[in-house]
Protein backbone atom coordinates (compact mmCIF):
# COMPACT_ATOMS: atom_id res chain seq x y z
CA UNK A 1 0.00 0.00 0.00
CA UNK A 2 1.56 3.51 -0.94
CA UNK A 3 1.93 5.68 1.78
CA UNK A 4 -0.25 8.47 1.59
CA UNK A 5 -2.70 6.63 -0.16
CA UNK A 6 -5.79 4.54 0.85
CA UNK A 7 -7.59 1.51 0.09
CA UNK A 8 -10.50 -0.34 0.97
CA UNK A 9 -10.71 -1.96 4.56
CA UNK A 10 -12.68 -4.85 3.14
CA UNK A 11 -10.09 -5.75 0.54
CA UNK A 12 -7.01 -5.65 3.23
CA UNK A 13 -7.92 -8.51 5.30
CA UNK A 14 -5.98 -11.01 5.99
CA UNK A 15 -3.03 -8.62 4.61
CA UNK A 16 -0.28 -7.17 6.09
CA UNK A 17 -0.59 -3.45 6.81
CA UNK A 18 1.81 -1.40 8.02
CA UNK A 19 1.70 1.82 10.39
CA UNK A 20 0.91 4.58 8.46
CA UNK A 21 -1.64 2.88 6.00
CA UNK A 22 -4.83 4.56 5.64
CA UNK A 23 -7.77 2.03 5.69
CA UNK A 24 -10.75 3.17 4.13
CA UNK A 25 -14.59 2.69 5.26
CA UNK A 26 -17.54 2.16 3.14
CA UNK A 27 -19.70 5.72 2.33
CA UNK A 28 -22.71 5.96 4.26
CA UNK A 29 -25.07 7.90 2.52
CA UNK A 30 -28.65 10.05 3.74
CA UNK A 31 -27.18 9.15 6.99
CA UNK A 32 -29.65 12.01 8.19
CA UNK A 33 -32.77 10.43 6.55
CA UNK A 34 -31.53 7.23 8.28
CA UNK A 35 -32.16 8.64 11.63
CA UNK A 36 -35.58 9.43 10.46
CA UNK A 37 -36.49 6.31 9.25
CA UNK A 38 -35.06 4.61 12.10
CA UNK A 39 -38.61 5.42 14.04
CA UNK A 40 -41.06 3.85 11.40
CA UNK A 41 -39.21 0.02 11.68
CA UNK A 42 -36.43 -0.12 9.68
CA UNK A 43 -33.39 -1.64 11.33
CA UNK A 44 -30.40 0.13 12.56
CA UNK A 45 -27.40 -0.17 10.67
CA UNK A 46 -24.19 -2.21 13.21
CA UNK A 47 -21.63 -0.07 15.03
CA UNK A 48 -18.10 -0.53 13.79
CA UNK A 49 -15.52 -1.01 16.43
CA UNK A 50 -11.88 0.30 16.04
CA UNK A 51 -9.40 -2.41 17.64
CA UNK A 52 -6.29 -2.94 18.45
CA UNK A 53 -3.53 -1.70 16.33
CA UNK A 54 -6.29 0.82 14.31
CA UNK A 55 -6.91 4.23 15.13
CA UNK A 56 -10.05 6.63 13.74
CA UNK A 57 -8.71 9.00 10.79
CA UNK A 58 -11.03 11.63 9.00
CA UNK A 59 -10.56 9.04 5.99
CA UNK A 60 -11.38 5.78 8.01
CA UNK A 61 -8.70 3.86 9.85
CA UNK A 62 -5.20 5.15 10.42
CA UNK A 63 -2.93 1.80 11.25
CA UNK A 64 -0.86 2.26 14.23
CA UNK A 65 0.87 -1.56 14.49
CA UNK A 66 2.57 -3.67 11.88
CA UNK A 67 0.54 -6.90 11.43
CA UNK A 68 -2.34 -8.98 9.79
CA UNK A 69 -5.77 -7.06 9.71
CA UNK A 70 -8.41 -8.97 10.64
CA UNK A 71 -12.51 -8.66 10.47
CA UNK A 72 -15.29 -9.78 12.32
CA UNK A 73 -18.49 -9.31 11.22
CA UNK A 74 -21.64 -8.26 13.29
CA UNK A 75 -24.19 -10.30 14.92
CA UNK A 76 -26.62 -9.90 12.08
CA UNK A 77 -23.79 -10.19 9.33
CA UNK A 78 -24.29 -7.14 7.48
CA UNK A 79 -21.16 -5.42 6.08
CA UNK A 80 -21.78 -2.35 7.91
CA UNK A 81 -20.90 -3.33 11.44
CA UNK A 82 -18.70 -5.68 12.97
CA UNK A 83 -14.94 -4.85 14.13
CA UNK A 84 -11.64 -4.29 12.36
CA UNK A 85 -8.50 -4.92 14.67
CA UNK A 86 -4.71 -5.48 13.52
CA UNK A 87 -3.07 -9.20 14.79
CA UNK A 88 0.55 -8.47 15.82
CA UNK A 89 3.19 -9.95 17.87
CA UNK A 90 4.23 -7.56 19.93
CA UNK A 91 6.07 -9.02 23.17
CA UNK A 92 4.84 -6.26 25.83
CA UNK A 93 1.62 -5.56 26.82
CA UNK A 94 -0.34 -2.53 26.47
CA UNK A 95 -3.36 -1.99 28.72
CA UNK A 96 -6.97 -1.82 27.02
CA UNK A 97 -9.83 -1.03 28.75
CA UNK A 98 -12.00 -3.58 29.48
CA UNK A 99 -9.29 -6.11 29.09
CA UNK A 100 -9.50 -9.34 31.45
CA UNK A 101 -5.73 -9.76 33.42
CA UNK A 102 -3.91 -11.49 35.46
CA UNK A 103 -2.24 -8.86 38.01
CA UNK A 104 0.12 -9.74 41.02
CA UNK A 105 -0.13 -7.62 43.94
CA UNK A 106 3.01 -5.77 44.90
CA UNK A 107 2.07 -3.24 47.36
CA UNK A 108 -0.62 -2.16 49.70
CA UNK A 109 -0.74 2.13 49.55
CA UNK A 110 -3.70 3.64 51.65
CA UNK A 111 -6.94 2.21 50.33
CA UNK A 112 -5.70 1.17 46.80
CA UNK A 113 -3.35 -2.02 45.89
CA UNK A 114 -0.29 -1.85 43.46
CA UNK A 115 -0.31 -4.47 40.37
CA UNK A 116 2.24 -5.75 38.28
CA UNK A 117 0.03 -6.52 34.94
CA UNK A 118 3.39 -6.95 32.88
CA UNK A 119 2.95 -3.43 30.94
CA UNK A 120 5.25 -0.25 31.18
CA UNK A 121 3.54 0.76 34.70
CA UNK A 122 1.72 -0.90 37.35
CA UNK A 123 -2.07 -0.51 37.72
CA UNK A 124 -3.88 0.44 40.64
CA UNK A 125 -6.89 -1.37 42.26
CA UNK A 126 -8.87 -0.20 45.18
CA UNK A 127 -10.37 -2.23 47.62
CA UNK A 128 -13.95 -1.36 47.27
CA UNK A 129 -13.75 -2.60 43.51
CA UNK A 130 -14.46 -6.02 44.67
CA UNK A 131 -18.29 -7.79 44.75
CA UNK A 132 -19.87 -6.84 48.67
CA UNK A 133 -16.84 -4.91 49.64
CA UNK A 134 -17.60 -1.95 52.13
CA UNK A 135 -15.46 0.04 54.32
CA UNK A 136 -15.84 -1.83 57.04
CA UNK A 137 -16.10 -5.58 55.27
CA UNK A 138 -12.42 -5.38 53.50
CA UNK A 139 -11.35 -7.86 50.43
CA UNK A 140 -8.09 -9.78 52.83
CA UNK A 141 -5.84 -8.74 49.57
CA UNK A 142 -1.78 -9.84 50.70
CA UNK A 143 1.70 -8.80 48.82
CA UNK A 144 2.24 -11.31 46.34
CA UNK A 145 -1.76 -12.47 45.71
CA UNK A 146 -2.59 -13.13 42.16
CA UNK A 147 -5.72 -10.78 40.83
CA UNK A 148 -8.16 -11.58 38.32
CA UNK A 149 -10.11 -8.26 36.89
CA UNK A 150 -10.39 -6.25 33.96
CA UNK A 151 -9.37 -2.82 33.22
CA UNK A 152 -11.68 0.27 33.79
CA UNK A 153 -9.13 2.89 32.97
CA UNK A 154 -6.67 2.30 30.41
CA UNK A 155 -5.20 5.01 27.97
CA UNK A 156 -1.37 6.93 27.42
CA UNK A 157 -2.19 9.70 29.67
CA UNK A 158 -3.46 7.82 32.75
CA UNK A 159 -2.52 5.37 35.24
CA UNK A 160 -4.40 1.79 34.34
CA UNK A 161 -7.08 1.53 37.13
CA UNK A 162 -8.45 -2.50 37.54
CA UNK A 163 -11.55 -3.36 38.85
CA UNK A 164 -12.73 -7.32 40.09
CA UNK A 165 -16.73 -5.89 39.01
CA UNK A 166 -18.29 -5.82 36.16
CA UNK A 167 -21.25 -3.09 35.45
CA UNK A 168 -23.75 -4.78 37.70
CA UNK A 169 -21.95 -4.86 40.88
CA UNK A 170 -21.25 -9.01 40.38
CA UNK A 171 -17.58 -10.57 40.66
CA UNK A 172 -18.52 -12.62 37.33
CA UNK A 173 -15.22 -14.94 38.25
CA UNK A 174 -13.33 -12.02 38.92
CA UNK A 175 -11.43 -11.44 42.51
CA UNK A 176 -8.72 -12.96 44.52
CA UNK A 177 -7.61 -16.62 42.12
CA UNK A 178 -6.97 -19.42 44.44
CA UNK A 179 -3.70 -20.98 46.14
CA UNK A 180 -1.13 -24.06 45.04
CA UNK A 181 -1.78 -22.72 40.97
CA UNK A 182 0.78 -22.85 38.41
CA UNK A 183 1.50 -18.90 37.01
CA UNK A 184 3.61 -19.00 33.78
CA UNK A 185 3.70 -16.43 31.15
CA UNK A 186 2.91 -17.36 27.38
CA UNK A 187 3.18 -15.05 24.07
CA UNK A 188 -0.01 -12.69 23.66
CA UNK A 189 -0.29 -14.41 20.31
CA UNK A 190 -1.38 -17.73 22.03
CA UNK A 191 -3.72 -16.16 24.54
CA UNK A 192 -5.60 -14.44 21.91
CA UNK A 193 -5.94 -18.40 20.47
CA UNK A 194 -6.68 -20.14 23.61
CA UNK A 195 -9.64 -16.94 24.35
CA UNK A 196 -11.15 -18.00 20.71
CA UNK A 197 -14.32 -19.45 20.89
CA UNK A 198 -14.47 -23.72 20.98
CA UNK A 199 -10.55 -23.31 20.99
CA UNK A 200 -9.35 -27.00 20.08
CA UNK A 201 -6.35 -27.05 22.71
CA UNK A 202 -9.03 -26.16 25.32
CA UNK A 203 -11.22 -28.79 24.21
CA UNK A 204 -8.68 -31.48 24.06
CA UNK A 205 -7.00 -30.27 26.83
CA UNK A 206 -10.30 -31.29 29.07
CA UNK A 207 -10.40 -34.54 27.73
CA UNK A 208 -7.00 -35.70 29.42
CA UNK A 209 -7.04 -33.98 33.19
CA UNK A 210 -9.76 -31.95 34.34
CA UNK A 211 -8.36 -28.68 35.50
CA UNK A 212 -8.77 -25.22 36.71
CA UNK A 213 -7.80 -22.37 34.26
CA UNK A 214 -7.32 -18.58 34.00
CA UNK A 215 -6.15 -16.81 30.55
CA UNK A 216 -4.92 -13.28 31.39
CA UNK A 217 -4.85 -11.27 28.04
CA UNK A 218 -1.41 -10.06 29.38
CA UNK A 219 0.12 -13.26 28.34
CA UNK A 220 -0.54 -14.83 32.20
CA UNK A 221 -1.66 -18.59 32.74
CA UNK A 222 -2.69 -20.15 35.71
CA UNK A 223 -3.60 -23.13 35.81
CA UNK A 224 -4.54 -26.02 38.49
CA UNK A 225 -5.01 -30.05 38.32
CA UNK A 226 -5.86 -32.35 40.81
CA UNK A 227 -1.63 -33.06 41.29
CA UNK A 228 1.36 -31.32 40.73
CA UNK A 229 2.45 -33.61 37.84
CA UNK A 230 -0.74 -33.09 35.90
CA UNK A 231 -0.54 -29.03 36.53
CA UNK A 232 3.17 -29.59 35.19
CA UNK A 233 2.30 -31.41 32.10
CA UNK A 234 -0.61 -28.88 31.37
CA UNK A 235 1.66 -26.02 31.44
CA UNK A 236 4.21 -27.73 29.13
CA UNK A 237 1.78 -28.42 26.85
CA UNK A 238 0.08 -25.09 26.84
CA UNK A 239 4.01 -23.57 26.56
CA UNK A 240 4.38 -25.90 23.40
CA UNK A 241 1.52 -25.36 21.68
CA UNK A 242 2.89 -22.17 19.81
CA UNK A 243 5.57 -24.28 18.04
CA UNK A 244 3.46 -27.55 17.32
CA UNK A 245 1.07 -28.07 14.61
CA UNK A 246 -2.41 -29.68 15.10
CA UNK A 247 -1.58 -33.12 14.14
CA UNK A 248 1.98 -33.10 16.86
CA UNK A 249 -0.53 -31.51 19.73
CA UNK A 250 -2.94 -34.60 18.82
CA UNK A 251 0.09 -37.12 18.89
CA UNK A 252 1.38 -36.21 22.08
CA UNK A 253 -2.02 -35.86 23.96
CA UNK A 254 -2.58 -39.28 22.80
CA UNK A 255 0.79 -40.15 24.07
CA UNK A 256 -0.41 -38.81 27.65
CA UNK A 257 -3.45 -40.68 27.55
CA UNK A 258 -2.13 -43.93 26.89
CA UNK A 259 -3.99 -44.52 23.62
Amino acid sequence: MAAGRGEAAEACVGRVVLPGDVLLLPARPDEDGERLRLGAGAAPRGRLLCGPGLRRCVAGLLVTKCGLLRHRQAGGGGAAGGAYWVDSQQKRYVPVKGDHVIGIVTAKAGDVFKLDVGGSEQASLSYLAFEGATKRNRPNVQVGDLIYGQFLVANKDMEPEMVCIDSSGRSSGMGIIGQDGFLFKVSLGLIRKLLAPKCEIIQELSQLYPFELVLGMNGRIWVKAKTVQQTLIIVNILEACEYMTAEQRKQALAKLSGH
